[in-house]
């Protein structure tokens, strides 16, 4: 056994006496990344990762080929860090088998969940019944770092296939500032009004960015 098998072997067997939470960062990725990178020492590639990305978030956010533009990381292991991102939404959108969403807080925390690790504008459909119960959430829309268009009519359609009595939608503004814009506002209102025509409620519009959301109908915005 070299020295780094007998590291290998004392990282692992910490993480089976105490999980993550003993871990720095730094430590939690080098970890992983034995998993791509078999018989070198995943330390200094873990570090350099960090440094170029600035957080486990940002790692995970990165693409394959931004990863394996780092030192030491390879296809196999930019692809095992990549796909962390679309596991993390996945078990976002696995979670909400009987999630309630029906106050502002509940959908402000869901949402910053699901959009947390988003690089680019994404918009969300959220179903729900009468009692606020989530039915479904869809992806509406991906689009450039600032903007992601969506159908008005899609949004109807996705509401009568749930058969849902509300819906909420909700975006990220890679921008830093989660605050309503003007065409957010006007591009709401026409769902709204769409909805309405087929007796479904529009409960709230979610805007999401840097940790924190804002309620377009809590802020006045959908009256």
């Amino acid at each position: 056994m070299g020295i780094h098998d007998g590291h290998r072997a004392r990282k692992k067997e910490q993480f089976l006496q105490t999980g993550l939470d003993s871990f720095a960062d730094h430590e939690a990725l080098e970890l992983l990344l034995f998993y791509a990178i078999p018989r070198r020492d995943t330390n200094p590639t873990a570090h350099l990762l960090l440094q170029k990305f600035g957080s486990l978030e940002g790692v995970f956010s990165a693409s394959v080929e931004e990863l394996q533009s780092v030192e030491g990381v390879g296809e196999s292991a930019a692809i095992l860090l990549s796909m962390m991102h679309g596991l993390f939404r996945r078990s976002a959108r696995t979670a909400a088998n009987e999630k309630i969403l029906n106050t502002v807080e509940l959908c402000g925390k869901y949402f910053l969940n699901l959009l947390r690790h988003e690089r680019r504008e994404v918009l969300y459909q959220a179903c729900l019944d009468g009692k606020g119960k989530l039915i479904v959430c869809k992806k509406l829309s991906e689009g450039t770092a600032d903007s992601a268009a969506f159908s008005v009519r899609q949004v109807v359609e996705n509401a009568l296939v749930a058969d849902a009595t509300m819906v909420v939608l909700a975006h990220n503004h890679v921008s830093g500032v989660a605050l309503p814009s003007e065409s957010d506002q006007i591009a709401t209102r026409r769902v709204r009004e769409a909805l309405r025509a087929v007796d479904i409620q529009l409960m709230d519009h979610i805007i999401v960015s840097d940790g924190d959301f804002v309620s377009m109908n809590q802020s006045g915005c959908l009256r």
